[in-house]
């Protein structure tokens, strides 16, 4: 490699890098606004809110960054293979991240809804607690999947994702008992609804980044979408074997 090559090669590892703290920057605030919306909203906490709010405005600055830092790269180091994937899969995992971000928002303003209308938000439901914990672990390991471009880590997302649309089905049902026997008030109930709702979104947007991973590391699209379900009584089967990378 001639020193002009090894220059621009150096240049290039420097902005993947850079790009690398930025796509770990706005998964931190995207983790943290989802914990914070399902605090606000358990805990009735309006200032929670506001946190949720800055957070929502934190991650969209820090897309624009992203994106100028992929189009950068791009245009001055015209990237081939694996170094272009990642510049494009960064910009799609973005999106994802975004969309997550701004469903904590939702969440968040359900509270804020609660709070006008002055309805008293009933003692936390379990189930949606858990939903909260394993969507944002979801979201947390599809990061870092992509941080260190580990496939393995991600092959197992269907069953993560499996065990939230469970939760999802129960805390649907749990929600409707509770508004049936008058335990729940019904404008509670229907805001929990979309909650529940939102949290199942923000699992399946994990899911879509472990695939988004695995484009990149092996240049294919997964032969066994993550997000198929398996079917019931049926034992988790192996994976099929993955292309090397060009």
């Amino acid at each position: 490699m001639s020193p002009p090559e090894e220059v621009h090669r150096k240049a290039l590892q420097q902005g993947l890098e850079g790009l690398q703290e930025e796509m770990k920057a706005l998964a931190d605030v995207t983790e943290r606004s989802i914990r914070k919306a399902v605090e606000s909203l358990l805990q009735g906490d309006l200032a929670a809110v506001q946190e949720v709010l800055a957070l929502d405005r934190e991650a969209y600055a820090l897309r624009r960054v992203i994106e100028t830092s992929c189009v950068n790269l791009i245009a001055l180091h015209a990237p081939v293979a694996h170094d272009l994937r990642t510049i494009t899969t960064s910009l799609e995992i973005t999106t994802d991240l975004g969309r997550s971000t701004r469903l904590a928002r939702h969440i968040s303003e359900v509270t804020q809804e609660l709070a006008a209308e002055r309805i008293a938000v009933p003692p936390q439901l379990a189930t949606l607690t858990r939903m909260a914990e394993l969507s944002t672990q979801m979201v947390q390991r599809a990061v870092q999947a992509f941080v260190h471009s580990d496939v393995e880590s991600v092959r197992r997302m269907a069953e993560l994702d499996d065990a939230v649309d469970q939760l999802h089905e129960n805390l649907f049902q749990e929600i409707i008992e509770r508004m049936s026997d008058q335990t729940l008030p019904i404008p509670v109930g229907a805001r929990y609804i979309l909650v529940n709702r939102f949290l199942e979104r923000i699992s399946d947007h994990a899911v879509s980044i472990g695939e988004r991973v695995v484009y990149m590391v092996t240049g294919a699209m997964p032969w066994t979408p993550l997000r198929r379900r398996t079917p019931a009584g049926a034992g988790p089967s192996s994976p099929p074997a993955l292309p090397p990378a060009p």
